[in-house]
């Protein structure tokens, strides 16, 4: 029986998430995302696929975040005709961010040929469209956590609750048949214990090979007592004494919410009354409409705590939501007081770029970073120290205070890392993925330095990395693109 597993994405990076599996001449590919960073990335989107399109039997979302979701609709565009398997709550936010990246893609391309036309260059075209999306809509299979689907002749999948954003997913895949048959499970992005609003990730116990996310290998987050002791500081600090303005770089799906839901628990203990909060994203909106709607797989202590306010949502009490451009600019006449939450979450595009403009410069100021920062992203250059940014081709001075508040991030640490893997019974073969080679070299040293739960065979996934998974616990590479040795 052929069975092999082969990487063209996140690999020693952690965006543009793309794995595709192959059993018996069917193929299955495992997320197809963008690839986000500086300008050299993201050009990197337009390249072909290492595979052909149109042989791509199914597609496996584990969620909708847009490194995960957003080449679907260039896969579709190439030729791809198959279902794409996800769970629910994932189908209705791509609905939301993929429209949002088509708009996105074709502004950027019209900007671009106004350029082209002037020096008699080619018109380019744009990485995909609206009418490409209506298409990955409409290829969407929805599927409830827990369902067992059978999504190829002889792959068999369920999803489990990530505890990432909502909808997101542990894939748990059955390749093959009795006894031959061999379970791979990929952990998508995994969320972490005891966070808001979303169930912990769930711990799975069996599998012949892991494939795990390694974002923050090498770190560990603050504990939440102390992320929000840091939050109410920061707030109290900047009310009292800089009295201007905060503002949140905030991913539109998940840490959005998240921080709605904060801001309503502690209203009254951060004396949140004396600031203006404003949700400055027309996606991050619509998306917390879906979050209010999937009510069902919000964990118990969110569902108890709307229970008892029913006329004062969580999620809908505590902010203005800024939709029309209109509103959004006025924002920039404010000067103190005033908290938004705006995309992107890597500040690489959106309304919080026009707020950069008229706040970064300003001492009184303070951003506040709560997320991933890609290499080549500006928010990376501001965690990184960069006394200047240049947004909309003007350079624009940093002088605000940035605070980097690692203990809202949506992804495990490493400790948790470990705690989800050591879950495994009798230590099943691993690979990393999604990750930059540092994170990823540390978390592997954690993984082996204990006999007891040391790894059959582990390495770190490099791309176009072909396994053959037929031959599991042993790693048997089965091309040339490395010549990766077990870590």
């Amino acid at each position: 029986m052929q069975m092999t597993l082969q990487f063209f994405g996140a690999t020693e990076e952690v965006t543009g998430s793309c794995h595709l599996l192959t059993i018996n001449g069917q193929q299955v590919l495992l997320d197809c995302g963008l690839i986000q960073g500086g300008k050299a990335d993201e050009l990197r989107n337009h390249d072909p696929f290492p595979f052909q399109a149109e042989q791509i039997h199914a597609v496996v979302l584990s969620h909708a975040h847009i490194d995960h979701s957003g080449r679907l609709p260039y896969l579709i565009k190439q030729g791809f005709t198959g279902p794409i398997y996800t769970q629910r709550a994932t189908a209705q936010l791509c609905n939301i961010m993929l429209r949002d990246a088509a708009m996105l893609q074709e502004r950027d391309t019209e900007r671009k040929n106004k350029k082209r036309v002037k020096n008699d260059l080619e018109a380019l075209e744009p990485l995909f469209t609206e009418d490409d999306v209506e298409q990955v809509l409409a290829q969407f299979v929805v599927v409830d956590y827990g369902q067992r689907v059978q999504v190829a002749d002889a792959i068999e999948v369920r999803l489990s609750d990530a505890g990432h954003i909502l909808g997101s997913a542990i894939v748990e895949l059955w390749l093959g048949q009795k006894p031959e048959q061999k379970k791979l499970v990929f952990s998508g992005d995994l969320g972490r214990a005891g966070m808001p609003i979303l169930d912990d990730p769930t711990f799975i116990e069996k599998a012949d090979l892991v494939l795990m996310e390694s974002t923050y290998g090498n770190r560990l987050h603050r504990s939440w007592h102390e992320t929000l002791v840091e939050l109410k500081s920061i707030f109290k600090a900047t009310i009292n004494q800089s009295r201007g303005n905060i503002l949140i770089p905030a991913f539109s799906v998940g840490r959005a919410q998240e921080l709605l839901y904060l801001f309503h628990l502690y209203a009254k203990e951060w004396d949140l009354s004396r600031w203006r909060i404003c949700l400055d994203s027309p996606m991050a909106i619509k998306a917390t409409q879906v979050y209010v709607n999937n009510y069902p797989i919000l964990d118990d202590d969110f569902k108890r705590f709307t229970r008892m306010s029913p006329g004062n949502h969580p999620l809908l009490s505590c902010a203005e939501f800024v939709s029309s451009t209109e509103e959004s600019i006025a924002l920039n006449d404010i000067h103190e007081g005033l908290i938004v939450i705006a995309g992107s979450g890597m500040c690489n595009g959106g309304r919080i770029r026009n707020h950069f403009v008229h706040n970064l410069w300003r001492k009184e100021a303070n951003i506040i970073i709560c997320g991933f920062q890609a290499l080549g992203t500006p928010g990376r250059l501001l965690v990184d120290g960069a006394e200047e940014l240049t947004i909309h081709g003007q350079s624009v001075k940093v002088a605000a205070r940035i605070h980097t508040v690692g203990g809202l991030s949506a992804h495990a640490d490493q400790a948790e890392l470990l705690r989800w893997y050591h879950h495994f019974e009798d230590s099943p073969a691993i690979i990393l993925v999604h990750g930059e080679p540092e994170a990823q070299k540390v978390l592997m040293e954690a993984l082996n330095q204990d006999e007891a739960t040391q790894p059959k065979s582990s390495a770190i996934a490099q791309w176009g990395d072909c396994l053959d998974l037929t031959a599991l616990p042993e790693f048997v590479w089965l091309n040339a693109a490395s010549d990766t040795p077990d870590a």
